[in-house]
């Protein structure tokens, strides 16, 4: 059975990620499935519009998706294979797509939803989530970024709320995703079969009416704002990641302490990297800002060699040997080197010949 099954079914284009044992983790071969799919359905006809689902273990949904396959860009990078970096290319074009796509797109984000998870979600036209799910941007964890477009999804949250969530990796419920503007509806998750079910079934007159019908579902859940606001404000909007420690280590109630120790665990360059990351991208364009990642995420791997790569160490701590305790260099926020988190942001094409050069 292939890892993306998308048939029409009906006036629906149909997409389910179908590895349930990976989490419906994004593999190069499942990114040019989905783009093959969306590009096909894009100038037929019949397909009003598009519906995409993960696989869980029981059955469809229960999962979405849980990011880029990790364990694929350790291998790749160690290797030196060539292919790492047509994945990153291929998989930012296929979330440009996604964002600019002429006809409806809904994604119902059941489960997990993470990563590459939210590069296939963040840009539908109608996000449903449900009681179920699990959403964050963790890549600080791994000595990554908030890739896929998060520097433009995430920047866009209320407040300093971008920061936040990209600095932390913090998880989202489903209702909270609604008040963070990261879902559209939240609906109880065994609703989701039979709105399934009546998309396909349903003699629907254009893709507008598509979309304002699942919008329309009744039961959906209160958004809930994330606590507390006020003070994520106040500390993610300092000017730096060492200022939000220092604010936040000096103050004795539990969320301080709770954020203040989860930060101390991401890599101390990458919170660098991401901060800048997500304060340039509230000026940009979403292609923009996919160009600027896709510098990013290429120094993830070739600014320093392969051995001192942040990223393919902590991809070896939590994936690999699974000892959950990545070495990270530098190991304190404080000892950055403000010249190496600017590298980032060089791009290692001239323009005329960057990967996403023709993205508009």
């Amino acid at each position: 059975m292939s890892d993306v099954i998308a048939q029409i079914e009906g006036r629906i284009g149909c997409i389910t990620l179908n590895r349930p044992k990976a989490l419906n983790a994004l593999s190069l071969d499942m990114v040019r499935s989905l783009t093959q799919a969306l590009l096909d359905w894009q100038a037929d006809p019949q397909v009003l519009a598009v519906a995409v689902r993960g696989t869980g273990k029981e059955g469809p949904f229960g999962a979405f998706c849980a990011g880029g396959d990790i364990r694929f860009f350790h291998q790749a990078a160690t290797a030196g294979d060539a292919s790492l970096g047509d994945f990153f290319t291929e998989e930012y074009r296929l979330n440009h797509l996604i964002h600019t796509y002429s006809k409806p797109y809904i994604a119902f984000m059941d489960g997990i939803v993470m990563g590459g998870g939210m590069g296939i979600s963040q840009g539908a036209s109608v996000r449903v989530v449900t009681e179920r799910t699990k959403m964050a941007m963790p890549e600080t964890n791994i000595g990554l970024f908030p890739d896929v477009g998060g520097g433009y999804f995430l920047s866009r949250c209320p407040g300093r709320l971008g920061e936040y969530l990209g600095l932390t990796g913090h998880m989202l419920s489903g209702a909270q995703a609604v008040a963070a503007k990261l879902a559209d509806i939240a609906l109880p998750s065994g609703m989701l079969e039979p709105i399934w079910q009546t998309l396909i079934s349903s003699p629907f007159e254009n893709p507008e009416s598509v979309e304002r019908w699942v919008l329309a579902q009744a039961g959906a859940m209160t958004p809930e704002k994330l606590t507390p606001q006020p003070q994520i404000d106040e500390v993610f909007g300092l000017p730096t990641v060492a200022d939000m420690l220092t604010r936040l280590e000096s103050a004795s109630d539990e969320w301080s302490q709770k954020t203040a120790q989860a930060l101390r665990h991401r890599s101390p360059l990458m919170l660098h990297v991401v901060l800048e990351q997500i304060r340039r991208a509230r000026q940009m364009s979403l292609a923009d800002d996919l160009r600027m990642e896709r510098d990013m995420v290429h120094h993830c791997f070739h600014l320093r060699s392969v051995a001192n790569s942040e990223t393919v160490e902590g991809i070896r701590a939590l994936a690999v040997d699974k000892d959950h305790t990545p070495k990270w260099k530098p190991a304190r926020v404080e000892d950055v080197d403000l010249a190496e988190a600017a590298r980032f942001f060089a791009s290692p094409w001239p323009s005329d010949h960057h990967p996403l050069r023709d993205l508009s």
